[in-house]
């Protein structure tokens, strides 16, 4: 089932924002400083359980645990991801269907993360042409609309 996040679920939100980030950015980025020194479990779910009003726009797919995050922002979705051991058992398609019951309407993804751009796509999502520095790196993201 999908639901909103609460506190409870700090710890498994950010393993999952954690370790999908690793094992989807690390090859695009190519930093491990960042990767495994600045990216840590500990702070992130700390930082949700000590500040709760950012879970307000988190829902998680819980299916006995927490299994997959999304993220949104109004229109926008903000994050997307399934824990890796997860993957491929529809669980992004059924956070996919539900961002998109909430009328949301467009996204931002790394240019290089094909992946990511080709599960977007069969929402019915396609590049609009806009692309911008993702903040602090080299590298671009490119906006997606539905």
């Amino acid at each position: 089932m999908i639901r909103r996040a609460t506190v409870d679920d700090a710890s498994r939100i950010a393993e999952i924002l954690v370790f999908t980030k690793r094992m989807n950015y690390r090859r695009i980025f190519q930093n491990d400083k960042v990767s495994f020194g600045e990216i840590q479990v500990y702070p992130i779910a700390r930082e949700y359980m000590e500040n709760p009003g950012k879970l307000e726009d988190i829902w998680v797919y819980d299916d006995e645990f927490v299994k997959g995050v999304l993220h949104i922002a109004g229109d926008r979705i903000e994050e997307l991801y399934v824990d890796h051991f997860f993957e491929n058992r529809g669980i992004g398609g059924k956070l996919m269907a539900f961002a998109i019951e909430q009328n949301c309407r467009y996204l931002w993804v790394l240019e290089k993360n094909e992946d990511a751009r080709r599960f977007y796509e069969r929402y019915g999502f396609a590049p609009t042409g806009e692309k911008r520095l993702e903040e602090g790196t080299t590298e671009y993201i490119v906006e997606m609309k539905r």
